[in-house]
């Protein structure tokens, strides 16, 4: 009998470490979660602001160009060849002097509910035409400034083509094309360790106050994030209007190195964060 039990207990230990074995072929593996490391600003900087301007409109030579000058302030302006050729010595000009240029698209397709885009709506849209439309624009823009793009900005912030079971994103042909995308009327800055580079949020800077603007960058200081701002026209007043008055007095706050901002172009900005993750990588 004590022979049998010592056989019994001899091969249910033998099972034992023979279904274990199997067994652990097959456990899950442990979760391992890849945390965003931190992005420090440069020169010991709190937060990054870029001021970025839609369409090409001819304020923003007018006004924009030599208030930006005034403050050593460099900015991103998103162009559609169109409205280009209306001011082309004054945009070859910009393209003289540290501003960046991008692209927004060739025909600035957006939502057929707006009644302006009925008959451009992205709704009819495919990804194929949406990427010729870009494609077209960045050609254009090639031969009128000598310009090649690096980053985009999504006409009335609309990242899709087609309609319900149908819609597309088009934010992979933004993210293979470009090494940013910028939105538009979004409700928050971007965590530089964390952000998607081709859909970006940008906040609107029409409209608003010199106030209204720098509790936005206050707020990114607060947390180290990168705010981006979206305008159109410059001006004393009107529809889609960044304020002259707004834009002196932010230009100066950010200027002023006791506030420890960036105030840069989304290109620059998006390449130092770039750089950065990738140094974090290398460093793990």
């Amino acid at each position: 009998m004590l022979k049998m039990i010592k056989s019994f207990h001899f091969i249910s230990c033998l099972l034992f470490l023979t279904y274990s074995q199997i067994w652990g072929q097959y456990e899950m593996p442990e979760e391992t979660t890849e945390k965003s490391e931190k992005i420090v600003w440069p020169e010991g900087k709190r937060a990054a602001v870029s001021l970025t301007f839609d369409d090409a409109r001819p304020s923003q030579i007018d006004n924009g160009i030599p208030l930006f000058a005034r403050y050593g302030v460099n900015v991103t302006f998103y162009l559609s060849p169109e409205n280009i050729e209306k001011r082309l010595e004054g945009w070859k000009n910009v393209t003289k002097t540290g501003h960046e240029i991008g692209n927004h698209t060739m025909t600035h397709p957006c939502t057929g509910n707006y009644p302006f885009s009925r008959e451009n709506a992205l709704e009819e849209y495919t990804l194929e035409k949406i990427k010729t439309d870009i494609e077209t624009a960045d050609r254009e823009i090639q031969k009128l400034l000598g310009v090649t793009t690096r980053t985009f900005a999504y006409p009335c912030g609309q990242k899709f083509v087609g309609r319900g079971a149908g819609l597309q994103s088009y934010v992979p042909i933004i993210a293979e094309k470009f090494i940013a995308g910028r939105g538009w009327l979004d409700e928050n800055t971007n965590d530089p360790a964390f952000c998607d580079m081709a859909r970006l949020l940008a906040m609107e800077s029409d409209g608003k106050s010199f106030e209204q603007l720098k509790q936005l960058v206050d707020n990114a200081a607060a947390d180290g994030r990168w705010l981006i701002l979206c305008g159109h026209d410059i001006n004393d007043g009107g529809r889609q209007t960044t304020l002259i008055t707004s834009l002196e007095q932010l230009c100066e706050y950010c200027q002023n190195p006791d506030n420890g901002i960036w105030i840069d172009t989304v290109e620059n900005i998006c390449n130092y964060i770039i750089r950065q993750r990738n140094n974090n990588k290398r460093q793990n």
